[in-house]
């Protein structure tokens, strides 16, 4: 029986997996794709983390990638089917092997929930992104619209107001999700041009975004669409696990979850701003909160 294993590669994971070979434990990190990486793999650069002030998010996700495994930790390519409390620990089950563990770390994050029309998966990360802080400056200037009716979708396009020529916030119902704050603000702003009852039809452009239909047949000239209409994350297999809260597992910033030896990080987490760098957070606070259960 491991001390422990963690699940997933994204930074959540990969944080992890370097605190855990400096704490000297026994482990290894389980990965269903054969790139590490998470969501930062599709994110065509990244300008907001720490020492980089340019990288695609693949360059990133290997550069944390060889930074564990310089470390010493194991990877195993392979997909989780099954996790099962046992005795002293947990069974983790895959397609090829499974495992056992006192502890395990479950970072298999979270994807951002998508609108499925034309043209948004093929200029994904080509003027249409799913995160205003991260992709918002390469726009200053431009036109963007911002999809969505709850706080983030409010709080993107005031976000994108402070840098872009014009925000389109744009919502299927009449009234917003959002709080009322959040509303009152976007009303008030004069760059925010807001349109309920509204749906997006299609993503117009060949190489990038160049515009935007809308079901009323009209057309918006926008440069960027940034889609807020949530994220699911990937808690499929620890639904009858541990407690979880809207669809994710229910932990504060120690990763502590309602099961004991059981710990999340990064986007599969309660959390209120999910970023690389929070992340590379959550899996240091991870690996510190299981050598305390350790050890105790």
């Amino acid at each position: 029986m491991k001390d422990l294993v963690i699940a997933g590669s994204g930074p959540a994971g990969l944080s992890a997996a370097v605190y855990a070979s400096n704490a000297m434990l026994d482990f290894v990190v389980i990965e269903k794709f054969p790139m590490s990486g998470g969501q930062m793999l599709n994110t065509y650069d990244i300008n907001n983390y720490l020492g980089f002030e340019s990288i695609d998010g693949f360059s990133l996700g290997q550069t944390f990638r060889k930074h564990a495994e310089k470390q010493g930790a194991e990877f195993i390519n392979d997909e989780i089917v099954r996790l099962e409390k046992i005795d002293g620990g947990y069974r983790i089950v895959c397609n090829k092997a499974e495992f056992e563990a006192k502890a395990v770390i479950y970072a298999l994050g979270a994807n951002p929930r998508k609108l499925g029309v034309k043209g948004e998966k093929e200029l994904a990360g080509r003027g249409v992104s799913y995160c205003a802080t991260c992709d918002g400056n390469f726009f200053r200037g431009k036109k963007t619209a911002v999809i969505g009716g709850g706080d983030v979708a409010l709080e993107d396009a005031l976000y994108l107001a402070n840098i872009c020529e014009e925000v389109y916030l744009i919502h299927r119902r009449d009234e917003f999700r959002a709080a009322r704050y959040l509303v009152d603000k976007a009303e008030k702003n004069d760059k925010i041009k807001i349109l309920r009852s509204t749906q997006a039809e299609e993503i117009l452009g060949e190489n990038k975004v160049q515009g935007l239909k809308l079901t009323n047949g009209a057309d918006l000239d926008v440069d960027g669409v940034f889609i807020a209409v949530g994220v699911e994350a990937n808690t499929g297999l620890v639904t009858d696990l541990c407690e979880l809260e809207n669809g994710f597992v229910k932990a504060d910033e120690s990763g502590t979850t309602s099961a004991e030896g059981f710990f999340a990080a990064g986007d599969v987490r309660t959390k209120r701003l999910r970023q690389i760098s929070t992340a590379v957070s959550d899996g240091a606070n991870a690996v510190h909160s299981v050598e305390e259960f350790l050890y105790r």
